[in-house]
Protein backbone atom coordinates (compact mmCIF):
# COMPACT_ATOMS: atom_id res chain seq x y z
CA UNK A 1 0.00 0.00 0.00
CA UNK A 2 1.44 3.72 -0.72
CA UNK A 3 1.87 5.83 2.18
CA UNK A 4 0.11 9.10 1.58
CA UNK A 5 3.00 12.65 2.01
CA UNK A 6 3.10 13.98 5.49
CA UNK A 7 1.19 16.69 3.89
CA UNK A 8 -1.85 14.76 2.44
CA UNK A 9 -2.00 12.86 6.30
CA UNK A 10 -1.77 16.66 8.05
CA UNK A 11 -5.09 18.13 5.45
CA UNK A 12 -6.88 14.48 6.28
CA UNK A 13 -6.37 15.44 10.06
CA UNK A 14 -6.91 18.78 9.86
CA UNK A 15 -9.37 19.78 7.33
CA UNK A 16 -12.72 20.58 8.26
CA UNK A 17 -15.45 17.36 7.99
CA UNK A 18 -12.56 14.67 7.89
CA UNK A 19 -12.91 11.97 9.99
CA UNK A 20 -10.75 11.84 13.71
CA UNK A 21 -7.80 9.56 12.56
CA UNK A 22 -5.92 7.55 15.40
CA UNK A 23 -1.95 7.70 15.68
CA UNK A 24 -1.18 5.07 13.08
CA UNK A 25 0.86 2.97 15.76
CA UNK A 26 -0.96 3.49 19.17
CA UNK A 27 -4.61 3.16 19.62
CA UNK A 28 -5.37 6.71 21.17
CA UNK A 29 -6.04 9.80 18.48
CA UNK A 30 -3.60 12.54 18.96
CA UNK A 31 -4.54 16.27 20.67
CA UNK A 32 -3.49 18.20 17.60
CA UNK A 33 -5.98 15.92 15.63
CA UNK A 34 -9.18 17.33 17.17
CA UNK A 35 -7.95 20.68 18.17
CA UNK A 36 -5.71 22.17 14.91
CA UNK A 37 -8.58 21.60 12.56
CA UNK A 38 -9.82 24.87 11.29
CA UNK A 39 -13.46 23.87 13.18
CA UNK A 40 -11.64 23.76 16.43
CA UNK A 41 -12.70 20.12 16.63
CA UNK A 42 -16.45 21.19 16.57
CA UNK A 43 -17.53 19.31 13.17
CA UNK A 44 -15.86 15.84 15.48
CA UNK A 45 -18.74 16.14 17.79
CA UNK A 46 -20.70 12.69 18.14
CA UNK A 47 -17.28 11.08 17.29
CA UNK A 48 -15.89 8.23 20.23
CA UNK A 49 -12.19 8.73 20.78
CA UNK A 50 -9.54 7.43 23.18
CA UNK A 51 -7.23 10.53 24.09
CA UNK A 52 -4.03 10.54 25.95
CA UNK A 53 -2.06 12.76 27.75
CA UNK A 54 -0.65 14.71 31.15
CA UNK A 55 -3.51 16.83 33.40
CA UNK A 56 -2.31 20.51 33.13
CA UNK A 57 -5.23 21.59 35.59
CA UNK A 58 -8.01 19.86 37.59
CA UNK A 59 -10.90 20.59 39.35
CA UNK A 60 -13.76 19.22 40.72
CA UNK A 61 -17.06 20.48 40.70
CA UNK A 62 -21.07 20.21 41.82
CA UNK A 63 -19.64 19.36 45.12
CA UNK A 64 -17.28 16.29 43.65
CA UNK A 65 -19.61 14.82 41.44
CA UNK A 66 -17.49 15.52 38.42
CA UNK A 67 -14.37 17.24 37.48
CA UNK A 68 -12.95 19.05 34.76
CA UNK A 69 -9.51 18.61 33.56
CA UNK A 70 -7.22 20.16 31.35
CA UNK A 71 -5.09 17.24 28.81
CA UNK A 72 -2.16 17.96 27.03
CA UNK A 73 -0.43 14.74 25.19
CA UNK A 74 2.30 17.15 23.59
CA UNK A 75 1.40 17.54 20.10
CA UNK A 76 0.05 21.06 20.29
CA UNK A 77 -0.28 24.13 22.47
CA UNK A 78 -3.96 23.11 23.88
CA UNK A 79 -5.20 21.23 25.72
CA UNK A 80 -8.64 19.32 25.63
CA UNK A 81 -11.24 19.73 28.35
CA UNK A 82 -12.15 16.83 29.72
CA UNK A 83 -15.14 16.17 31.75
CA UNK A 84 -15.17 13.22 33.81
CA UNK A 85 -18.05 12.22 36.06
CA UNK A 86 -17.78 10.65 39.43
CA UNK A 87 -19.66 7.72 38.57
CA UNK A 88 -17.37 6.43 35.87
CA UNK A 89 -14.11 6.88 38.18
CA UNK A 90 -12.48 8.29 41.17
CA UNK A 91 -11.71 11.65 39.88
CA UNK A 92 -9.72 13.17 43.24
CA UNK A 93 -7.10 10.46 41.26
CA UNK A 94 -7.33 12.17 38.08
CA UNK A 95 -6.99 16.09 38.79
CA UNK A 96 -3.55 16.55 40.32
CA UNK A 97 -1.58 18.56 38.05
CA UNK A 98 1.14 15.80 36.46
CA UNK A 99 -1.53 12.43 36.05
CA UNK A 100 -1.18 10.59 33.74
CA UNK A 101 -4.50 9.28 31.57
CA UNK A 102 -6.05 7.56 28.81
CA UNK A 103 -9.94 8.13 28.75
CA UNK A 104 -12.28 6.67 26.15
CA UNK A 105 -15.42 9.11 25.61
CA UNK A 106 -17.20 10.70 22.97
CA UNK A 107 -16.22 14.14 21.65
CA UNK A 108 -19.90 16.90 22.39
CA UNK A 109 -19.90 20.46 21.53
CA UNK A 110 -19.84 22.39 25.38
CA UNK A 111 -22.81 24.50 25.99
CA UNK A 112 -22.44 28.11 24.24
CA UNK A 113 -20.48 31.01 25.53
CA UNK A 114 -17.46 28.82 26.84
CA UNK A 115 -14.50 28.85 24.71
CA UNK A 116 -13.68 25.62 24.01
CA UNK A 117 -15.23 24.37 20.33
CA UNK A 118 -15.00 20.65 21.33
CA UNK A 119 -15.07 18.50 24.91
CA UNK A 120 -14.54 15.27 25.80
CA UNK A 121 -17.22 13.34 28.45
CA UNK A 122 -15.25 10.36 29.79
CA UNK A 123 -17.30 7.16 29.26
CA UNK A 124 -14.06 4.98 30.84
CA UNK A 125 -10.49 5.60 31.99
CA UNK A 126 -8.26 3.13 30.69
CA UNK A 127 -5.31 4.45 32.48
CA UNK A 128 -4.20 6.28 34.99
CA UNK A 129 -0.22 7.13 36.29
CA UNK A 130 -0.87 8.97 39.28
CA UNK A 131 0.93 11.68 41.31
CA UNK A 132 1.46 13.27 44.38
CA UNK A 133 0.19 16.40 44.41
CA UNK A 134 2.64 17.21 47.62
CA UNK A 135 6.06 15.96 45.89
CA UNK A 136 5.34 16.60 42.10
CA UNK A 137 7.97 19.36 41.35
CA UNK A 138 6.08 21.19 38.52
CA UNK A 139 2.83 22.53 40.10
CA UNK A 140 0.34 24.15 38.02
CA UNK A 141 1.61 27.90 38.89
CA UNK A 142 3.76 29.89 36.41
CA UNK A 143 7.34 28.73 36.52
CA UNK A 144 10.65 30.10 35.52
CA UNK A 145 12.67 28.58 32.97
CA UNK A 146 15.54 28.92 35.12
CA UNK A 147 13.89 26.97 37.75
CA UNK A 148 12.76 24.39 35.02
CA UNK A 149 16.52 23.85 34.33
CA UNK A 150 16.58 22.40 38.04
CA UNK A 151 13.98 19.80 36.80
CA UNK A 152 15.47 19.20 33.40
CA UNK A 153 14.10 15.55 33.57
CA UNK A 154 10.16 16.85 34.01
CA UNK A 155 10.55 20.08 32.13
CA UNK A 156 9.32 18.89 28.29
CA UNK A 157 5.87 18.55 30.38
CA UNK A 158 5.33 22.29 30.61
CA UNK A 159 4.01 24.19 28.02
CA UNK A 160 7.11 25.87 26.86
CA UNK A 161 9.42 23.10 26.54
CA UNK A 162 7.21 21.26 24.82
CA UNK A 163 6.43 24.23 22.66
CA UNK A 164 10.56 24.80 21.84
CA UNK A 165 10.78 21.06 21.17
CA UNK A 166 7.85 21.20 18.53
CA UNK A 167 9.63 24.17 17.01
CA UNK A 168 13.37 23.05 17.25
CA UNK A 169 11.89 19.14 15.17
CA UNK A 170 9.78 21.72 12.56
CA UNK A 171 13.30 23.27 12.20
CA UNK A 172 15.53 20.11 11.98
CA UNK A 173 12.67 19.03 9.32
CA UNK A 174 12.71 21.93 7.34
CA UNK A 175 16.58 21.82 7.25
CA UNK A 176 16.24 18.03 5.43
CA UNK A 177 13.88 19.29 3.50
CA UNK A 178 15.73 22.24 2.01
CA UNK A 179 18.98 20.41 1.83
CA UNK A 180 17.40 17.21 0.10
CA UNK A 181 15.47 19.73 -2.37
CA UNK A 182 18.67 21.21 -3.61
CA UNK A 183 20.66 18.05 -3.93
CA UNK A 184 22.62 17.76 -0.78
CA UNK A 185 24.07 14.47 0.70
CA UNK A 186 23.66 13.84 4.27
CA UNK A 187 27.01 12.14 5.63
CA UNK A 188 27.49 11.26 9.26
CA UNK A 189 30.75 12.65 10.37
CA UNK A 190 32.72 11.51 13.10
CA UNK A 191 32.11 12.73 16.84
CA UNK A 192 35.23 11.53 18.37
CA UNK A 193 38.61 13.46 15.72
CA UNK A 194 42.05 14.02 16.33
CA UNK A 195 42.40 17.32 14.59
CA UNK A 196 41.37 20.72 16.36
CA UNK A 197 38.93 22.33 13.16
CA UNK A 198 39.15 25.93 14.74
CA UNK A 199 42.46 25.66 16.19
CA UNK A 200 41.24 27.13 19.74
CA UNK A 201 42.28 24.22 21.69
CA UNK A 202 38.85 24.02 23.89
CA UNK A 203 38.24 20.97 23.52
CA UNK A 204 37.42 17.94 25.10
CA UNK A 205 39.87 14.86 25.72
CA UNK A 206 39.01 11.65 24.86
CA UNK A 207 40.97 9.26 26.32
CA UNK A 208 41.06 5.94 28.76
CA UNK A 209 44.42 6.36 30.00
CA UNK A 210 42.61 7.65 33.58
CA UNK A 211 40.39 4.64 34.10
CA UNK A 212 43.18 2.79 32.89
CA UNK A 213 45.92 3.72 35.52
CA UNK A 214 43.03 4.03 37.99
CA UNK A 215 42.44 0.06 37.38
CA UNK A 216 45.92 -0.63 37.40
CA UNK A 217 46.35 1.65 40.92
CA UNK A 218 43.41 -0.85 42.34
CA UNK A 219 44.91 -3.96 41.27
CA UNK A 220 48.39 -3.39 42.41
CA UNK A 221 46.93 -2.63 45.97
CA UNK A 222 45.01 -5.73 45.90
CA UNK A 223 47.82 -7.48 44.10
CA UNK A 224 51.25 -5.78 44.46
CA UNK A 225 53.55 -6.41 41.31
CA UNK A 226 55.94 -9.96 41.72
CA UNK A 227 59.30 -9.23 43.90
CA UNK A 228 62.06 -10.11 41.64
CA UNK A 229 63.54 -13.07 43.45
CA UNK A 230 59.65 -14.43 42.45
CA UNK A 231 60.81 -13.44 38.85
CA UNK A 232 64.17 -15.59 38.85
CA UNK A 233 62.75 -18.23 40.68
CA UNK A 234 60.06 -18.79 37.80
CA UNK A 235 62.97 -18.47 35.42
CA UNK A 236 64.58 -21.21 36.98
CA UNK A 237 62.15 -23.37 37.21
CA UNK A 238 61.57 -22.85 33.29
CA UNK A 239 65.09 -23.65 32.56
CA UNK A 240 64.21 -27.15 34.79
CA UNK A 241 61.46 -28.30 32.74
CA UNK A 242 63.64 -27.56 29.54
CA UNK A 243 66.40 -29.74 30.68
CA UNK A 244 63.72 -32.68 31.72
CA UNK A 245 62.12 -32.31 28.22
CA UNK A 246 65.67 -32.14 26.52
CA UNK A 247 66.36 -35.34 29.06
CA UNK A 248 63.72 -37.24 28.50
CA UNK A 249 63.82 -36.75 24.30
CA UNK A 250 67.92 -37.62 24.80
CA UNK A 251 66.89 -40.91 26.42
CA UNK A 252 64.23 -41.67 23.63
CA UNK A 253 61.49 -41.56 26.40
CA UNK A 254 57.90 -42.46 25.23
CA UNK A 255 55.68 -39.91 23.44
CA UNK A 256 53.05 -39.58 26.66
CA UNK A 257 56.10 -38.61 28.80
CA UNK A 258 57.82 -36.20 26.64
CA UNK A 259 54.21 -35.11 26.00
CA UNK A 260 53.47 -34.52 29.75
CA UNK A 261 56.64 -32.49 30.77
CA UNK A 262 56.28 -30.70 27.56
CA UNK A 263 52.60 -29.51 29.02
CA UNK A 264 54.38 -28.09 32.48
CA UNK A 265 56.98 -26.52 30.29
CA UNK A 266 54.75 -24.46 28.68
CA UNK A 267 52.61 -23.83 31.83
CA UNK A 268 56.34 -22.55 33.34
CA UNK A 269 56.67 -20.31 30.26
CA UNK A 270 53.23 -18.64 30.47
CA UNK A 271 53.61 -17.97 34.36
CA UNK A 272 56.94 -16.66 34.32
CA UNK A 273 55.47 -14.05 31.31
CA UNK A 274 52.68 -12.96 33.05
CA UNK A 275 54.95 -12.53 36.25
CA UNK A 276 57.23 -10.13 33.53
CA UNK A 277 54.34 -8.12 32.60
CA UNK A 278 53.22 -7.76 35.45
CA UNK A 279 56.53 -6.27 36.82
CA UNK A 280 56.24 -3.58 34.34
CA UNK A 281 52.85 -2.31 35.56
CA UNK A 282 53.47 1.32 37.37
CA UNK A 283 50.62 3.53 39.24
CA UNK A 284 49.92 6.88 37.24
CA UNK A 285 49.32 7.47 33.39
CA UNK A 286 52.24 6.19 31.02
CA UNK A 287 54.56 8.92 30.40
CA UNK A 288 57.62 8.96 27.63
CA UNK A 289 60.37 11.73 27.65
CA UNK A 290 58.41 13.38 30.55
CA UNK A 291 54.91 13.42 28.68
CA UNK A 292 52.03 11.63 28.69
CA UNK A 293 52.53 8.84 26.38
CA UNK A 294 49.46 8.64 23.95
CA UNK A 295 50.48 5.43 22.10
CA UNK A 296 49.12 3.53 25.05
CA UNK A 297 45.83 5.47 24.85
CA UNK A 298 42.75 4.14 23.15
CA UNK A 299 43.38 5.37 19.65
CA UNK A 300 47.07 5.53 20.18
CA UNK A 301 46.99 9.13 20.03
CA UNK A 302 45.24 11.88 21.28
CA UNK A 303 41.49 12.53 20.46
CA UNK A 304 39.06 15.04 20.96
CA UNK A 305 34.96 15.64 20.76
CA UNK A 306 34.58 17.41 18.39
CA UNK A 307 33.97 21.20 17.06
CA UNK A 308 32.60 21.12 13.59
CA UNK A 309 32.01 17.92 11.10
CA UNK A 310 33.29 20.36 8.15
CA UNK A 311 36.85 19.23 7.71
CA UNK A 312 35.63 15.58 7.19
CA UNK A 313 32.48 16.67 5.86
CA UNK A 314 34.79 18.45 3.11
CA UNK A 315 36.45 15.15 1.67
CA UNK A 316 32.95 14.05 0.25
CA UNK A 317 32.42 17.59 -1.43
CA UNK A 318 35.26 16.82 -3.02
CA UNK A 319 33.94 13.73 -3.99
CA UNK A 320 30.01 13.96 -4.78
CA UNK A 321 30.24 17.66 -4.56
CA UNK A 322 27.36 18.98 -2.39
CA UNK A 323 26.58 17.63 0.98
CA UNK A 324 26.14 18.63 4.71
CA UNK A 325 26.36 17.14 8.27
CA UNK A 326 24.23 17.97 11.02
CA UNK A 327 25.01 16.71 14.25
CA UNK A 328 26.21 17.26 17.53
CA UNK A 329 29.63 19.39 18.53
CA UNK A 330 31.60 20.20 21.41
CA UNK A 331 33.41 23.24 23.22
CA UNK A 332 35.33 23.06 26.30
CA UNK A 333 34.75 26.72 27.22
CA UNK A 334 34.48 27.54 30.20
CA UNK A 335 31.50 30.21 29.79
CA UNK A 336 28.67 31.02 32.03
CA UNK A 337 27.01 33.70 29.18
CA UNK A 338 22.81 33.38 27.47
CA UNK A 339 25.21 32.26 24.70
CA UNK A 340 27.23 29.39 25.19
CA UNK A 341 27.01 25.64 25.24
CA UNK A 342 29.65 22.71 26.10
CA UNK A 343 27.58 20.83 23.50
CA UNK A 344 25.50 22.12 20.44
CA UNK A 345 24.68 21.36 17.27
CA UNK A 346 25.87 22.45 13.70
CA UNK A 347 24.06 22.12 10.24
CA UNK A 348 27.37 22.50 8.03
CA UNK A 349 26.64 21.83 4.41
CA UNK A 350 29.41 22.23 1.56
CA UNK A 351 29.60 22.87 -1.85
CA UNK A 352 31.87 21.90 -4.40
CA UNK A 353 32.39 24.42 -7.47
CA UNK A 354 31.09 27.18 -5.48
CA UNK A 355 32.83 30.50 -4.49
CA UNK A 356 32.04 32.94 -1.50
CA UNK A 357 29.13 34.04 -3.53
CA UNK A 358 27.44 31.09 -3.90
CA UNK A 359 27.63 30.27 -0.49
CA UNK A 360 26.24 33.19 0.57
CA UNK A 361 23.02 33.10 -1.61
CA UNK A 362 22.52 29.17 -0.16
CA UNK A 363 22.97 30.60 3.58
CA UNK A 364 20.34 33.06 2.59
CA UNK A 365 18.11 31.24 1.02
CA UNK A 366 18.33 28.18 3.47
CA UNK A 367 17.64 30.81 6.32
CA UNK A 368 14.58 32.22 4.51
CA UNK A 369 13.02 28.31 4.36
CA UNK A 370 13.45 28.10 8.05
CA UNK A 371 11.40 31.15 8.61
CA UNK A 372 8.83 30.43 6.02
CA UNK A 373 8.55 27.05 7.29
CA UNK A 374 7.60 27.66 10.83
CA UNK A 375 4.97 30.63 10.18
CA UNK A 376 3.40 27.71 7.67
CA UNK A 377 3.83 24.68 10.02
CA UNK A 378 4.15 25.70 13.55
CA UNK A 379 1.92 28.91 13.77
CA UNK A 380 0.36 27.83 16.81
CA UNK A 381 3.84 27.36 18.58
CA UNK A 382 5.12 30.51 17.29
CA UNK A 383 2.05 32.31 18.33
CA UNK A 384 2.32 30.87 22.03
CA UNK A 385 6.28 32.21 21.98
CA UNK A 386 4.60 35.80 20.91
CA UNK A 387 2.38 36.06 23.60
CA UNK A 388 4.66 34.40 26.38
CA UNK A 389 8.66 35.60 25.42
CA UNK A 390 8.54 37.50 22.63
CA UNK A 391 5.96 39.91 20.80
CA UNK A 392 8.21 40.18 18.00
CA UNK A 393 8.78 36.79 16.96
CA UNK A 394 6.45 35.88 14.43
CA UNK A 395 6.73 39.63 12.48
CA UNK A 396 10.44 39.02 12.81
CA UNK A 397 10.38 35.61 10.91
CA UNK A 398 7.81 37.11 8.38
CA UNK A 399 10.79 39.86 7.65
CA UNK A 400 13.53 37.46 7.30
CA UNK A 401 11.71 35.51 5.49
CA UNK A 402 10.71 37.95 2.94
CA UNK A 403 13.20 40.51 2.48
CA UNK A 404 16.44 40.42 0.59
CA UNK A 405 19.25 40.13 3.30
CA UNK A 406 22.02 43.51 3.45
CA UNK A 407 25.53 42.38 2.35
CA UNK A 408 28.54 44.84 3.51
CA UNK A 409 32.11 44.05 3.43
CA UNK A 410 33.94 43.70 6.98
CA UNK A 411 35.41 47.15 6.02
CA UNK A 412 32.68 48.55 5.64
CA UNK A 413 30.82 47.33 8.26
CA UNK A 414 33.54 48.66 10.40
CA UNK A 415 33.60 52.00 8.66
CA UNK A 416 29.49 52.52 9.52
CA UNK A 417 30.20 51.52 13.40
CA UNK A 418 33.13 54.22 13.56
CA UNK A 419 30.32 56.48 12.05
CA UNK A 420 28.23 55.50 14.72
CA UNK A 421 30.69 55.93 17.55
CA UNK A 422 31.24 59.15 15.81
CA UNK A 423 27.45 60.06 16.19
CA UNK A 424 27.44 59.38 19.77
CA UNK A 425 26.94 56.24 19.96
CA UNK A 426 28.35 53.66 22.59
CA UNK A 427 29.94 50.00 22.39
CA UNK A 428 31.57 48.42 25.07
CA UNK A 429 34.24 46.93 22.72
CA UNK A 430 36.16 49.20 20.86
CA UNK A 431 35.40 49.28 17.51
CA UNK A 432 38.76 49.47 14.74
CA UNK A 433 39.37 47.36 11.55
CA UNK A 434 40.99 43.84 12.70
CA UNK A 435 38.98 43.12 15.48
CA UNK A 436 35.98 40.52 15.66
CA UNK A 437 32.85 41.92 15.75
CA UNK A 438 30.80 41.45 19.14
CA UNK A 439 27.37 40.52 19.34
CA UNK A 440 26.44 44.48 20.55
CA UNK A 441 28.05 45.41 16.99
CA UNK A 442 26.52 42.44 15.15
CA UNK A 443 22.88 43.60 16.66
CA UNK A 444 23.57 47.25 15.53
CA UNK A 445 23.91 46.67 11.51
CA UNK A 446 20.78 44.29 12.12
CA UNK A 447 18.82 46.29 13.99
CA UNK A 448 19.32 49.79 13.93
CA UNK A 449 21.28 50.50 10.97
CA UNK A 450 19.65 48.11 8.10
CA UNK A 451 16.68 46.70 10.17
CA UNK A 452 17.07 43.34 8.31
CA UNK A 453 19.61 40.24 8.09
CA UNK A 454 22.72 41.49 7.27
CA UNK A 455 25.91 39.19 5.30
CA UNK A 456 29.38 40.57 6.35
CA UNK A 457 32.12 39.40 4.32
CA UNK A 458 35.80 39.39 3.94
CA UNK A 459 37.06 39.42 7.27
CA UNK A 460 40.76 40.31 8.06
CA UNK A 461 42.66 36.61 8.07
CA UNK A 462 43.98 36.98 11.50
CA UNK A 463 40.30 36.65 13.35
CA UNK A 464 39.57 33.99 11.15
CA UNK A 465 40.52 30.03 11.26
CA UNK A 466 43.29 28.59 8.70
CA UNK A 467 40.95 27.18 6.29
CA UNK A 468 39.65 30.15 4.51
CA UNK A 469 40.51 31.09 1.14
CA UNK A 470 43.20 34.00 1.32
CA UNK A 471 41.97 37.14 -0.80
CA UNK A 472 44.34 38.91 -3.20
CA UNK A 473 44.80 41.89 -1.23
CA UNK A 474 46.80 39.17 1.44
CA UNK A 475 44.95 40.90 4.31
CA UNK A 476 41.37 39.28 4.53
CA UNK A 477 40.01 36.33 3.54
CA UNK A 478 36.86 34.78 1.61
CA UNK A 479 34.62 34.65 5.00
CA UNK A 480 31.04 35.47 5.63
CA UNK A 481 28.89 35.65 8.61
CA UNK A 482 25.06 35.88 8.44
CA UNK A 483 23.88 38.45 10.76
CA UNK A 484 19.84 38.21 12.18
CA UNK A 485 18.43 40.87 14.52
CA UNK A 486 17.85 39.34 17.62
CA UNK A 487 20.69 36.95 18.55
CA UNK A 488 23.63 38.50 16.03
CA UNK A 489 25.39 36.11 14.13
CA UNK A 490 23.60 33.04 12.97
CA UNK A 491 25.67 31.78 10.33
CA UNK A 492 29.64 31.67 9.68
CA UNK A 493 31.42 30.22 6.61
CA UNK A 494 33.77 30.86 4.16
CA UNK A 495 34.76 29.70 0.70
CA UNK A 496 37.13 27.45 1.28
CA UNK A 497 41.62 27.19 0.32
CA UNK A 498 42.27 25.13 -2.24
CA UNK A 499 45.59 26.13 -2.84
CA UNK A 500 48.12 23.36 -1.34
CA UNK A 501 51.23 26.02 -0.41
CA UNK A 502 49.01 28.90 1.22
CA UNK A 503 46.86 26.51 2.97
CA UNK A 504 50.12 24.52 4.34
CA UNK A 505 51.42 28.45 4.67
CA UNK A 506 48.23 29.18 6.90
CA UNK A 507 48.75 26.15 9.26
CA UNK A 508 52.07 26.43 10.02
CA UNK A 509 51.06 30.61 10.41
CA UNK A 510 49.02 30.03 12.87
CA UNK A 511 51.32 27.84 14.97
CA UNK A 512 49.40 24.66 14.35
CA UNK A 513 51.10 21.12 13.57
CA UNK A 514 50.58 19.82 9.90
CA UNK A 515 50.88 15.66 10.93
CA UNK A 516 47.18 15.96 11.92
CA UNK A 517 45.81 18.01 8.98
CA UNK A 518 48.07 15.65 6.38
CA UNK A 519 44.67 14.28 5.25
CA UNK A 520 43.28 17.74 4.29
CA UNK A 521 46.18 18.70 2.35
CA UNK A 522 45.55 15.92 0.68
CA UNK A 523 42.35 17.07 -0.83
CA UNK A 524 44.17 20.24 -2.23
CA UNK A 525 47.15 18.00 -3.62
CA UNK A 526 44.98 15.35 -5.47
CA UNK A 527 42.01 17.05 -7.57
CA UNK A 528 41.83 19.96 -5.93
CA UNK A 529 38.81 21.99 -6.18
CA UNK A 530 36.82 25.65 -5.51
CA UNK A 531 34.55 24.73 -2.76
CA UNK A 532 32.97 26.66 -0.05
CA UNK A 533 30.58 26.34 2.61
CA UNK A 534 28.74 27.05 6.11
CA UNK A 535 27.57 26.30 9.57
CA UNK A 536 24.29 27.44 11.08
CA UNK A 537 24.23 26.98 15.36
CA UNK A 538 21.09 25.30 15.45
CA UNK A 539 20.35 26.38 18.40
CA UNK A 540 21.24 30.11 17.61
CA UNK A 541 18.28 29.49 14.95
CA UNK A 542 16.07 28.54 17.65
CA UNK A 543 16.87 31.78 19.74
CA UNK A 544 15.94 33.77 17.04
CA UNK A 545 12.75 31.86 16.06
CA UNK A 546 11.32 32.39 19.92
CA UNK A 547 12.95 35.29 20.97
CA UNK A 548 13.75 32.93 24.00
CA UNK A 549 16.98 34.85 25.82
CA UNK A 550 19.10 31.54 27.00
CA UNK A 551 20.31 28.88 25.18
CA UNK A 552 19.95 26.77 27.68
CA UNK A 553 16.34 26.89 27.57
CA UNK A 554 16.10 25.90 24.14
CA UNK A 555 18.28 22.30 24.33
CA UNK A 556 16.15 19.23 25.31
CA UNK A 557 19.73 18.86 27.54
CA UNK A 558 21.57 21.40 28.09
CA UNK A 559 25.27 21.49 29.34
CA UNK A 560 27.42 23.95 30.36
CA UNK A 561 30.44 23.93 33.19
CA UNK A 562 29.33 22.33 36.22
CA UNK A 563 26.21 20.57 34.93
CA UNK A 564 25.71 17.74 32.42
CA UNK A 565 22.28 16.15 33.83
CA UNK A 566 21.06 12.53 33.01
Amino acid sequence: MEVPPVEQLAAATLSDGAAVAKHEFSDRVPVRSILCRLDGGAGLAGQRVRVGGWVKTGRKQGGGSFAFLEVNDGTCPANLQVIVDGGVADISQLVPTGTCVALDGVLKVPPEGTKQKIELRVEEVVHVGPVDPAKYPLPKTKLTLEFLREVVHLRSRTNAISAVARIRNALAYATHTFLQKHGFLYIHTPIITTSDTEGAGEMFQVTTLISEAEKVEKDLIKNPPPAEADIEAAKLLVKEKGETVAQLKSAKAGKAEIAACVAELNKAKENLLKLEERSKLKPGIPQKDGKIDYSKDFFARQAFLTVSGQLQVETFACAVSSVYTFGPTFRAEHSHTSRHLAEFWMVEPEIAFADLKDDMNCAEAYVKFLCNWLLDNCFDDMEFMAKNYDKGCIDRLRMVGSTPFERVSYTEAVAILEEAVKGGKQFENKVEWGIDLASEHERYLTEVKFQKPVIVYNYPKGIKAFYMRLNDDGKTVAAMDVLVPKVGELIGGSQREDRYEIIRDRITEMGLPLEPYEWYLDLRRYGTVKHSGFGLGFERMILFATGIDNIRDVIPFPRYPGRADL
